[in-house]
């Protein structure tokens, strides 16, 4: 909010990525008017928002911002999943330039970045050495990295996905994060989360949901050592670094913008992080760590197989987010719907999860 002849003035922010919705929810609770630029563009997403485009690649993100901007005066733009390096001259842009982005989208700059800090962290594995996690040098989200035993496996992961990779000595542990706010000098951590993966299938390692807080003993040492990652790592506003927790806190990456983890911190804190975002980025940061008041989950729903949501579930939205439009189709193994479950503890949590998921699982095929 600003002041003119001493009124309250809303201002406009554009949030643009694959997937938004999260983040447009945050900044509609923290006053601003939002308008998005999204690759789902799911139903909920419209309840937080006073416009929105969709897309389908990334190419076509420039001609999506471009509709939003013929239609609106934008006073702050926000780059989130799949776009954090996108540039958009002429928008004031809330968050870290795609200067400083740019080697937190490579994983092997990434991984001489940890190297320079002298952080725990996956060593590139020797030739011929095995098991070793193979990914891709670019992209988020885990779905294509994997855990390859042989030359023989190794082989046939590059055929597949014909990408630049890297291979890394596999840690076994486990997967958590840390959500921290920066105002590019100094960081500070809102909460640890234990990362839910899919576990099985050609996405083993793709994201599928997260508790808040971690209650793993490494939590507090993780919190410390990505405060110093992002302290470093000159990027602003809403950061997160991606763990795994072993013997030892293992930096995995470094994510430039908002996470996937944003519900269930939020959901746990209390906290407002699109609020923090703009305050960092105006070089405030909060005073010290926000407590977490209870256990926050959320675990996102795949498509067994291909299928189509003809139910409306918007009245499940207490529990539910992501919800698709009735009619939306899915393929077997598309990300279909977010569920959540809260408690005083992880166990009532995941009690609480488990029993939301079974009430929604008979709507979506």
């Amino acid at each position: 909010m600003w002041q003119r002849d001493g009124r309250a003035v809303t201002k406009t922010v554009l949030i643009a990525g694959f997937a938004t919705r999260h983040v447009a929810r945050s900044a509609r609770r923290a006053g601003y008017r939002v308008c998005a630029v999204d690759h789902f563009c799911d139903l909920d997403l419209g309840w937080s928002v006073s416009d929105y485009e969709g897309f389908l690649e990334l190419t076509d993100l420039p001609v999506a911002i471009e509709k939003i901007l013929s239609r609106n005066s934008i006073d702050h733009l926000v780059l989130t999943s799949g776009a954090e390096s996108a540039i958009c001259p002429g928008i004031p842009r809330a968050g870290t330039c795609p200067e400083t982005i740019q080697p937190f989208l490579d994983k092997s700059a990434t991984q001489s970045f940890f190297s320079r800090l002298a952080v725990p962290h996956p060593e590139i594995a020797e030739e011929g050495r095995y098991p070793v996690m193979i990914k891709p040098v670019c992209g988020a989200g885990g779905w294509r990295n994997a855990i390859v035993r042989t030359e023989e496996e190794k082989k046939a992961w590059i055929e597949d996905f014909d990408l630049p990779f890297i291979c890394q000595q596999f840690v076994l542990g486990l997967p958590a994060s840390v959500s921290c706010i920066s105002d590019g000098r100094r960081a500070v951590a809102l909460a640890a989360n234990e990362q839910i993966l899919r576990g099985s299938g050609d996405s083993a390692f793709g994201f599928a949901g997260s508790i808040t807080p971690c209650d793993h003993p490494l939590a507090g040492e993780m919190m410390a050592i990505a405060e110093r990652i992002v302290a470093a790592s000159g990027c602003i506003g809403s950061v997160g670094v991606d763990f795994v927790l072993s013997d030892e806190a293992v930096a995995i990456e470094v994510n430039p913008r908002f996470q996937a983890t944003l519900d269930t911190v939020e959901g746990s804190t209390g906290a407002n992080l699109f609020s923090l975002h703009m305050d960092a980025c105006s070089g405030r940061l909060p005073l010290e760590r926000p407590q977490p008041t209870r256990y926050s989950a959320r675990r996102i729903l795949f498509a067994g197989k291909d299928c189509v949501v003809r139910s409306r579930l918007d009245r499940f939205a207490a529990i539910a987010a992501d919800i698709p439009h009735p009619g939306t189709e899915f393929a077997k193994g598309d990300a279909m719907i977010s569920v959540f479950g809260y408690g005083s503890s992880r166990d009532d949590a995941l009690l609480m999860l488990d029993n939301h998921i079974s009430i929604i699982r008979q709507y979506l095929e």
